[in-house]
């Protein structure tokens, strides 16, 4: 596996033969990894898998002209080869008057941010099978498991590295591990499935498998017995595990793409109020061992937190270079080598009250833990989604129930959420528990 400066070589060299070869611009993200990860179902080893590899992305312009391809060859033969067919694709595309690099005025300069991203551990498989077989244990040990699906743990380090023909080039390391567990309850047609998973960039910060596989456990057993339910509006609680969806569903809608392509339910929305009052959404590229934290963006530029919606206020789009040379703004360094866009860790500030509190005042509610389908409309903000969780009735968390649909307008659901105050940052997406009123159940 190449070493971060093996590898910003590398992409410098895909660089230099793209400009020999006749392209006016270009830069190239080279990404390479290697993994190790372990099964075990039943308590006995199932597989153990290592792997190793290398894609690099080479993008080309000519005039305004581009093309865009890649190799799991590094070798000079084979980035001389890449070099020609991408000026060659080049000349056959069509303009694009908005596309180009990034701003040379804007590209990262000095030393990048220190992030702590990789451990340097040195993880093997004995280690992972006994982290799998713990996780597996705890979970089939909850009163009510009556089988599995499996536990498992693996550990990968990967390097990035991006360069550009005017003047930059970098690249970093970064290591992950994670646990997870998956098991079943209950007999027959009336069987229930559910999982947990942790990750964590140092494997110093993993929840032991014990809890990993208690918590999976609980979740699944807590299934069986699932209610029906019939139909009307209520409010919404979203779990902390599903509720980043709904943040998901907003960044697209905020992506400059989408706004210069006039496709977003957000459209023209700029500065103005999008969430209740009191709601913070931020992305924080520097949040140190965090599971999104970058030192630069997809096109080089630097990165830097940013408050995306302040007090319920959007506060920005999300632009690459692309989309701002179109909307005639700046690029906010959340560009995607090859165009688009992307967050790093996103999340939404914790608010002041306690998941308890939002429900307390419930009567006839839902606490939803897990979500089927994509029915989310990026143009028009319609909400249609297929769930499962429990019910809330009287302030209190009852029964489980199955086989729901949940609908409503993002538009609508962002002004009517609640955020609770046990905000923790255990994905790349982060949300507290969140309430919406007045969403559409349709049960029987």
């Amino acid at each position: 596996m190449l070493t971060p400066d093996e590898a910003r070589d590398r992409a410098c060299a895909a660089i230099e033969r793209a400009i020999k070869a006749g392209a006016d611009a270009a830069d190239a993200a080279l990404s390479t990894d290697a993994a190790l990860s372990v099964s075990v179902r039943l308590g006995a080893l199932e597989e153990v898998e290592r792997s190793e590899g290398a894609d690099l992305s080479l993008r080309v312009f000519i005039g305004q002209r581009s093309a865009s391809v890649s190799t799991g060859e590094l070798d000079d033969g084979a980035l001389d080869d890449l070099a020609q067919r991408a000026v060659r694709m080049a000349r056959e595309a069509s303009e694009d008057r908005w596309a180009g690099l990034a701003p040379e005025e804007r590209l990262l300069n000095g030393a990048p941010p220190a992030l702590d991203l990789d451990d340097g551990a040195e993880v093997d498989p004995e280690m992972l099978k006994a982290d799998a077989l713990a996780a597996e244990a705890a979970a089939r040990g909850v009163e009510g498991v009556t089988n599995s699906e499996g536990g498992g743990a693996s550990a990968s380090r990967v390097v990035i590295a991006l360069a550009t023909s005017h003047g930059f080039a970098g690249a970093y390391a970064l290591t992950s591990h994670s646990l997870s567990a998956s098991v079943l309850a209950g007999t027959g047609e009336g069987m229930e499935r559910d999982y947990a998973h942790h990750s964590a960039r140092h494997r110093k910060h993993l929840e032991s498998p014990e809890a990993v596989g208690r918590r999976a456990g609980a979740r699944t057993v807590a299934k069986l017995n699932p209610a029906r339910i019939g139909s009307g509006a209520m409010p919404i609680i979203f779990d902390p595990r599903i509720a980043p969806g709904l943040l998901g569903a907003f960044t697209g809608a905020i992506s400059g793409g989408r706004i210069a392509r006039r496709t977003s339910f957000l459209q023209d929305m700029l500065g103005k109020q999008v969430f209740a009052h009191g709601i913070t959404v931020l992305d924080d590229p520097h949040r140190p061992h965090g599971l999104r934290s970058r030192p630069f963006d997809g096109e080089g530029l630097p990165t830097s937190p940013v408050t995306i919606v302040e007090n319920g206020m959007l506060e920005t789009w999300l632009l690459d270079s692309a989309s701002a040379r179109q909307l005639g703004l700046e690029p906010t360094g959340h560009g995607s080598h090859g165009g688009g866009v992307a967050t790093s860790n996103l999340y939404i500030a914790a608010g002041t009250a306690s998941p308890q509190a939002l429900i307390g005042d419930i009567e006839n509610g839902l606490w939803v833990t897990e979500l089927i389908g994509q029915g989310v409309n990026p143009v028009t903000g319609d909400y249609s989604r297929g769930a499962s969780g429990f019910l809330i009735e009287g302030g209190e968390i009852t029964r489980p129930v199955a086989e729901i649909t949940i609908a409503g307008n993002l538009k609508d659901m962002f002004r009517n959420m609640t955020p609770a105050n046990d905000l923790e940052f255990r994905y790349g997406v982060n949300t507290p528990t969140l309430r919406v009123d007045g969403m559409t159940v349709a049960g029987d």
